[in-house]
């Protein structure tokens, strides 16, 4: 399995519905590649992260340039 086999089921695999024949290729493709083990580890987090449930406090300045790069986006397509 290359890199981008891996990721257009990278989906599947993080929701466990992955066909199990795929799993395993996936699974070793894993084993040997640190690239794509950081992605899935991320993801990973992310989703624990997000299931947690938790509130993040950003920084001040970071929030206030999030905001200000979300208001030019949409009154762009707006």
């Amino acid at each position: 399995m290359k890199c981008e086999e891996m990721l257009a089921v990278l989906n599947e695999y993080v929701d466990g519905t992955i066909d199990p024949a795929i799993c395993g290729e996936f699974e070793k493709h894993m084993a040997g590649c640190n690239p794509c083990q950081v992605v899935v580890d991320n993801i990973r987090q992310t989703i624990t992260l997000y299931k947690d449930g938790q509130p993040y406090d950003l920084p001040v300045r970071f929030r206030d340039h999030l905001h200000e790069a979300l208001r030019k986006r949409w009154k762009e397509t707006h």
